[in-house]
């Protein structure tokens, strides 16, 4: 019995996608992390001990910001719509963020040249960090896509823990959430 050209097609994406789903779900599982753990680091976890370059050159050592409220946020590409918006957010915040003595980081996988022409182009008043190997994201439990990073932040309280997580961001609103919360704790 010889099938249409139509009915080959069909069986043929059939039996890929239905080959592809278990390959698919088991890539989305939670992001291993060097600490041994699994998916985002939780509500009093330590902050890793990273540091990094930022794209104005200066050097990001998370051990250094002990004792001030830090925002580190994951994002997935400078200059796209949601990313954009975000980092304007914070940087229309800074005043607020500043007084209330909050750092605010940003990383993503682009590369510091990427950051730079992001920040100029905006006016960042805070450092955007390069992760391409995703050392930070997998640190924090932060998932990626093909290197490109899920929208995540994390707050780390004065005593350098996570003191929230906010896995599910609005771009336009969380800087003002972060503020909220970092005067809370």
């Amino acid at each position: 019995m010889a099938l249409s050209t139509r009915a080959t097609w069909s069986l043929s994406l059939l039996l890929l996608s239905s080959a592809a789903a278990p390959l698919g779900s088991a890539a989305c599982g939670p992001v291993q992390r060097p600490d041994g753990g699994s998916g985002l680091l939780a509500v009093g976890s330590p902050a890793p001990l990273l540091s990094a370059t930022a794209h104005d050159g200066a050097t990001v050592d998370l051990s250094a910001l002990e004792g001030a409220p830090t925002v580190i946020y994951f994002y997935p590409k400078d200059n796209t719509p949601g990313c954009t918006k975000e980092a304007c957010a914070f940087r229309d915040a800074w005043t607020k963020l500043e007084d209330a003595g909050v750092q605010v980081i940003g990383v993503s996988a682009d590369s510091l040249e990427s950051h730079r022409a992001f920040a100029k182009e905006h006016a960042l008043p805070f450092p955007l960090v390069s992760d391409p190997e995703l050392r930070w994201a997998k640190a924090f439990g932060v998932p990626d896509m093909a290197g490109v990073l899920s929208r995540v932040s994390f707050l780390i309280g004065r005593d350098g823990t996570v003191a929230k997580v906010y896995p599910d961001v609005d771009p336009a609103l969380h800087a003002d959430e972060v503020l909220r919360d970092a005067a809370a704790s």
